[in-house]
């Protein structure tokens, strides 16, 4: 069993910045069988979508939507999965999941956070 928790939503204004944490917790054989991790969001009304994606080996995997706004990171070690979200605009309010695979390379897997909101207002 692997336990999500993300860290760092909030509002922002529209051409902002926001980094969004995620990090990992549970046995380490779990923690070990990790591969692919990522973010996902969801809008009222709207279907959740990819974000964006990390492999096991670090390749990366956005939304159509992000075009080149976004970053991804992963720490191995710590189990942990950033969002580095730039340019912000209001399409871009959500709640962000953080999400983690142990059969895939891309996801998404079994495993969910509880969300984080972001809001993008002035």
């Amino acid at each position: 069993q692997v336990e999500l928790v993300e860290f760092g939503g909030g509002l922002v204004q529209p051409g902002g910045s926001l980094r969004l944490s995620c990090a990992a917790s549970g046995s380490a054989l779990s923690l070990q069988a990790i591969k692919a991790m990522g973010w996902y969001r969801q809008a009222p009304g709207k279907l959740r979508e990819l974000v964006a994606a990390i492999s096991p080996g670090g390749g990366t995997m956005f939304g159509e939507f992000v075009k080149g706004r976004f970053t991804i990171s992963r720490d191995t070690a710590k189990k942990t999965v950033d969002l580095q979200m730039n340019s912000l605009t209001p399409q871009d309010t959500a709640v962000y999941y953080c999400n983690a695979d142990q059969l895939t390379n891309w996801g998404p897997g079994a495993y969910w956070g509880q969300g984080t909101q972001v809001t993008v207002s002035s």
